[in-house]
């Protein structure tokens, strides 16, 4: 009885090791296949790379078009939310500080949001020199701080915006602590 147990356990052992091994050797071939691509994967993988390196002189110029294409300039909305992020953005370029909130509310109190307001009754209007524009600004206050890559017309809202956001950041610092007329 004993040798007939040592067999049987002995037996069982081996069937376990048996098992063990056969089942971590199949997780393993399984892994490998199911990470390997497939035949047609390979092929497509090692043509798209092989025609990813091979520019030719011809291709060249396609190239060069598409980066231009991308480094296109950003278009804005012609309303003055498009105006406002167009200065904002001419504004960063140049280290102008100043703000969406402080750009809005004071052209808002200035304006009304409007592109040709002119004010016609004021000091400067009597003295021959109307504020005009979105953040009303007089004709020599807009030629010593119109910024450069702006239309150099006072009635131009982003060129009316970005050049008293200019003034505003000599004056008081920003457009930002500007809470009346300027």
């Amino acid at each position: 009885m004993t040798v007939t147990t040592r067999t049987s356990s002995s037996r069982i052992a081996r069937f376990r090791k048996f098992s063990v091994v056969g089942i971590a050797t199949a997780g393993a071939a399984a892994a490998v296949l199911t990470l390997a691509p497939s035949p047609a994967q390979a092929a497509e993988l090692t043509s798209a790379t092989a025609s990813a390196t091979k520019i030719s002189a011809a291709d060249a110029p396609a190239a060069k078009t598409a980066a231009k294409a991308k480094k296109a300039k950003k278009t804005y909305p012609n309303n003055l939310d498009g105006w406002i992020k167009e200065s904002l953005a001419i504004m960063k370029a140049k280290g102008i500080p100043g703000s969406y909130e402080g750009l809005h509310r004071n052209i808002m109190r200035e304006s009304g949001g409007n592109p040709n307001a002119e004010n016609g009754w004021d000091v400067n209007a009597q003295n021959g020199t109307p504020s005009k524009g979105l953040l009303q600004v007089i004709q020599p206050t807009f030629d010593a701080y119109h910024v450069a890559g702006t239309p150099n017309d006072l009635t131009d809202p982003v060129a009316n915006i970005t050049a008293a956001a200019n003034y505003a950041a000599d004056k008081y610092g920003s457009i930002d602590n500007v809470d009346s007329a300027y």
